[in-house]
């Protein structure tokens, strides 16, 4: 149990990193990796690597790893090409992240007798661990795997603001999610600054959808403070005459309630706090089970209000329902 507890911090980042990566690919490693972008030729498209990923990890045992990606492309001169890519949310230090991604390297190429790239994304808070090479050297035999590893903090909010990459925007997000994990307010203006940006950094519609799923994901707020910024998103939205981010489900269901609100319903309204949480429950901790679906149905508004602010900081369901929190 203890170590389910443990790993939560980390399953909140690893579900919006994934599908983030998987969305823009190409972009990721022009950001993250710009020597590997250049060398790729991407008219031949690429190809996720799902089922050898899964393989190597059942054989390698060197511990969770979720969220590392497999990734087929192929060089300008036509060569198969595989990049590895390991995304360590953690913040604490692993005394066994270089081996994993030297096993991991090695059965790859073992099993699959196919080149792969090593990069680490490392988005913990540890300003001195950056692991990139796993060695050993014993009675002549040396053994020696480098491989590049990116630290979020290294990279300046300056520039950030100035990039337009999808991933300056990622990488903005989840810094200020570490900065703000405990001042809510400079959360909420952090929020609205990225979200303002989107429309000021020349991205698509879509784009601009799935850098907000992200950010929504990653900068979690309380209700009331979810509300206030839901009215900003639909009022400015208006006034540029773009609808992007309130045409989707997440917005037009706050858009009903607050026309129900209007209209006095508040039974609507509860009925909206309700399935907010139980939606945000079941996105970090899984299946919900019966009791606290039933606290849910039977609670009053203050109280959803209250689970709703527990929520930002709980690492368990018991973080959120216990009654001496």
């Amino acid at each position: 149990m203890t170590e389910n507890n443990e790993k939560r911090p980390s399953d909140e980042f690893d579900i919006p990193w994934k599908d983030i990566l998987e969305i823009y690919f190409p972009e990721f490693l022009a950001f993250f990796l710009p020597i590997a972008y250049e060398g790729i030729d991407w008219e031949r498209g690429f190809e996720f690597l799902d089922k050898e990923l899964s393989r190597i990890a059942r054989e390698s045992q060197v511990g969770d790893r979720r969220m590392d990606k497999l990734v087929k492309v192929w060089r300008r001169d036509g060569v198969e090409l595989w990049v590895l890519i390991h995304i360590e949310i953690q913040g604490d230090r692993k005394t066994n992240f270089a081996e994993g991604m030297y096993v991991y390297q090695y059965r790859a190429y073992d099993l699959y007798q196919a080149p792969v790239v090593g990069l680490a994304i490392l988005a913990d808070e540890e300003v001195g661990w950056r692991p990139t090479e796993f060695c050993y050297d014993l009675w002549g035999t040396k053994q020696s795997y480098h491989f590049t590893s990116v630290k979020l903090l290294d990279y300046p909010e300056v520039e950030l603001e100035q990039s337009n990459n999808p991933f300056a925007i990622v990488t903005l997000a989840h810094l200020h999610a570490k900065k703000t994990k405990h001042r809510i307010e400079d959360r909420y203006h952090a929020k609205w600054r990225l979200i303002r940006k989107l429309y000021q950094s020349n991205f698509s519609r879509q784009q601009v959808i799935s850098l907000f799923r992200f950010i929504d994901w990653v900068l979690h707020l309380p209700p009331e403070l979810d509300n206030r910024l839901n009215e900003k998103i639909i009022e400015f939205e208006e006034n540029q005459k773009m609808p992007y981010i309130s045409s989707i489900e997440r917005l037009g269901e706050k858009r009903g309630e607050k026309r129900g609100e209007k209209r006095g319903e508040k039974r609507g309204e509860k009925k909206g706090e309700a399935k907010m949480l139980m939606r945000q429950l079941q996105r970090r901790f899984g299946a919900v089970p019966d009791w606290a679906s039933d606290k849910i149905a039977k609670a009053k508004q203050p109280s959803l209000e209250e689970w709703g602010l527990r929520f930002v900081d709980a690492q368990s369901l018991d973080d959120i329902f216990s009654e001496k929190a």
